[in-house]
């Protein structure tokens, strides 16, 4: 990656921000900020891991333990993703109008009350199908509201971070999504080990739910206290749109090509990420009638070694580029899913432990790059709105369901390489959207035009670059 910087005219964008010409109390508002991210993407995930490693007794539970009770726990856990784009087509471009932080305030807020909601639910045996109608119902406001958390999240961060170090800083956010979804593992599985099967029927699968609310709180007081960047302020001074819904119609009408980029590489990250963090429980234990505590044991060890990790990959992608990784992930995943496949299904705890561990390697390659490299597909009056509208779409298409649709094609084929053919065709699908990318490590998020994407239109605003990051 060449180095380059940037000069301002009095009508240009400021100067690039540099880690070097922060001050102190600078770079604790930067701490502050991705914290507050942080905490609240780790409280999202914590639910989704919950309700991942507790399918079993949801399916008891909730829907009666009958044939195709698993089924529909996993619909349940996909429904959400139906909803998510709504969510983002309204809070994304909210968030383009009135603040970041106000929307990062209320998605918290409800994703917190929700989940601790399902912790309450009355069983099937004591209401029937209401208490199904009650869950669906609360995962559509898990949904509506995790459309505008995450990528709210990640924007914020992203404007917050200096440049030269937004990789970085942005894989905090993503450690805190492995911290929530190990935190659920090794909650439920110390569970599992502790209290028994049949404990967690008799009502214990309840707790983790419950726990969600004081997390939420925690995450709820971090958020309150927190600021809009000068990235997001001198653009909304500038911003002539009138509207949240004019946003949305610049959005689609002038940034098409960016929605489909970020669509494709969602597609082959919440894919990976869904199938290996959230499904593969549900996988190991129903497909390969593998022990639940060991399953659990085994996902926990990838998940603490990808949060090992993670921050120095990084940092890694504001030195040789995010293109680079992404590219060498997005193949990994079209080559080698298939094998590590069959490397699960071989009954050998080492060979098992390999076939994760690839998995996990290539995950935490995409993990670490989400938020330097999606928020900067969109300039940043739209920049919310674009990342929450075309993330939360592709998740909805084959991300979020892909649990569903994987143990349905298991069923229907009693094929066991069906998650690996399934994430090969997602990897296929990712690699081509990544050859599409231009390279944006280290360039100004500032201006109303996308880095890398529009070098002519950034010289044309008054921002010299000196100097490219090659595509």
């Amino acid at each position: 990656m060449t180095e380059q910087t940037a000069d301002s005219t009095s009508d240009g964008p400021p100067p690039l921000t540099r880690n070097a010409d922060l001050s102190d109390s600078q770079r604790s508002t930067v701490r502050k900020s991705v914290m507050g991210a942080m905490a609240g993407n780790a409280i999202e995930w914590f639910d989704y891991g919950i309700y991942g490693y507790l399918t079993g007794h949801l399916a008891s539970q909730i829907f009666g333990g009958s044939d195709g009770a698993l089924l529909w726990t996993l619909f349940g856990f996909a429904v959400s993703f139906l909803i998510r784009p709504i969510g983002g087509a309204i809070l994304g471009p909210l968030g383009d109008r009135i603040g970041r932080q106000k929307v990062l305030v209320f998605t918290i807020l409800m994703i917190s009350i929700s989940t601790a909601c399902i912790g309450l639910l009355p069983t099937f045996t004591q209401v029937g199908w209401l208490a199904p109608i009650l869950l669906f119902t609360l995962r559509i406001i898990q949904g509506f509201s995790a459309g505008g958390e995450y990528a709210g999240a990640a924007v914020y961060m992203a404007e917050h971070a200096p440049d030269d170090r937004r990789g970085f800083w942005g894989s905090f956010l993503e450690f805190g999504t492995l911290l929530g979804f190990s935190a659920a593992a090794i909650l439920v599985t110390a569970m599992e080990f502790i209290i028994g099967a049949e404990g967690m029927e008799a009502g214990w699968w309840r707790l983790p739910f419950l726990l969600t609310l004081p997390l939420g709180l925690v995450a709820l007081l971090l958020r309150s206290k927190l600021h809009e960047s000068e990235t997001f302020t001198e653009a909304q001074e500038q911003d002539t749109r009138s509207s949240a819904l004019q946003t949305l119609g610049d959005l689609i009408t002038k940034q098409p090509k960016q929605l489909l980029k970020i669509m494709g590489l969602t597609i082959l990250i919440n894919t990976a990420f869904y199938l290996v963090l959230t499904y593969m429980p549900t996988y190991l234990n129903n497909s390969l009638e593998m022990d639940a505590t060991q399953a659990g044991l085994m996902l926990v060890g990838v998940q603490l070694a990808m949060m090992a990790v993670i921050v120095p990959f990084g940092r890694l992608t504001d030195k040789i580029g995010r293109r680079p990784m992404l590219l060498t992930a997005a193949a990994g995943f079209v080559l080698l899913s298939i094998p590590a496949i069959l490397l699960l299904d071989t009954g050998n705890v080492a060979l098992q432990m390999l076939g994760l561990a690839i998995f996990g390697l290539m995950l935490v390659m995409l993990l670490c790059n989400i938020s330097a490299t999606l928020p900067a597909l969109f300039p940043t009056t739209l920049r919310y709105a674009g990342f929450a509208l075309g993330y939360n779409v592709a998740t909805s298409l084959l991300g979020g369901p892909a649990g569903l649709i994987n143990e349905y094609l298991i069923e229907a084929t009693g094929s066991t390489l069906v998650p690996g053919v399934y994430m090969t065709i997602a990897g296929i699908i990712g690699l081509i959207a990544v050859f599409t990318f231009n390279e944006t490590a280290g360039r100004s998020l500032r201006g109303d035009v996308v880095p890398g994407d529009d070098d002519a239109e950034r010289v044309a605003e008054g921002e010299e670059l000196v100097g490219k990051v090659n595509a």
